[in-house]
């Protein structure tokens, strides 16, 4: 009689412990990711930073709080700080400090080809995970001055959804005067067609460039005809 009593025992256990488990992260960060990271200028060198499903998770539930376009450029700019940040764990890139006059030769630096190839990388991977509901990434921008060049990573904001068209409604008194006479005049209550107003949006575009900060800080986000024409923090 023991025996069975000691199997309903064990599979008690079991069960609590299933029960009690903490549940695991949704099926886009439950197995974590990776992506490749330039450093030491002209991305002469590329490592493969992974990052943990906890991480993935903590980047995803910062995204998802973001309600409409810009809070999405906010937490893009943070989690991007955040991806950074947990690079310099798996590479030098932790001596990274803006700008390029303040690198110091040293191995980890980056310049704006380092940033705007991995800053695009990573945009692109949350962009392929779905976690990007205002934006799509768009290639490298480049502005040029003299004989000065600098990259960034770009986004574009994404229209608002077309409104689907109101259906076209007929007087009720249409019916009626056709009915009761040749009245040619009330064909021109008849609504031919829905009409809405919605005006031409085109997407707005964005440089995302963390070139402009330290290592982890997070990345500057800013109309790219501004960073076009010169904008962004100075740090020369």
């Amino acid at each position: 009689m023991a025996l069975p009593r000691l199997r309903l025992l064990a599979l008690s256990v079991f069960l609590c412990a299933v029960l009690s488990a903490p549940r695991a992260a949704g099926p886009e960060a439950a197995a974590g990711a990776r992506f490749e990271i330039c450093y030491n200028y002209g991305c002469r060198h590329e490592e493969t930073v992974v990052i943990d499903s906890g991480q993935l998770e903590r980047v995803r539930r910062r995204l998802a709080r973001a309600g409409d376009a810009s809070a999405e450029r906010a937490a893009l700019a943070e989690v991007l700080g955040w991806l950074y940040r947990g690079a310099a764990t798996q590479t030098p890139v932790g001596s990274d400090r803006r700008g390029n006059l303040l690198d110091g030769g040293g191995d980890g630096r980056m310049d704006c080809i380092d940033h705007s190839i991995s800053t695009t990388r990573m945009l692109r991977l949350l962009e392929a995970r779905g976690w990007l509901r205002f934006h799509q990434v768009l290639p490298r921008a480049r502005r040029s001055r003299l004989i000065f060049q600098h990259f960034s990573a770009v986004i574009e904001e994404l229209p608002p959804p077309a409104r689907a068209p109101a259906e076209a409604e007929i007087p009720d008194h249409v019916a009626t005067l056709l009915a009761l006479c040749d009245c040619p005049d009330a064909v021109h209550d008849i609504p031919t067609e829905a009409r809405v107003e919605m005006p031409a949006s085109v997407g707005t575009h964005y440089a995302v460039d963390s070139w402009f900060v330290d290592n982890g800080e997070p990345a500057v986000v800013l109309p790219l005809a501004e960073w076009l024409n010169g904008g962004g923090p100075n740090v020369q």
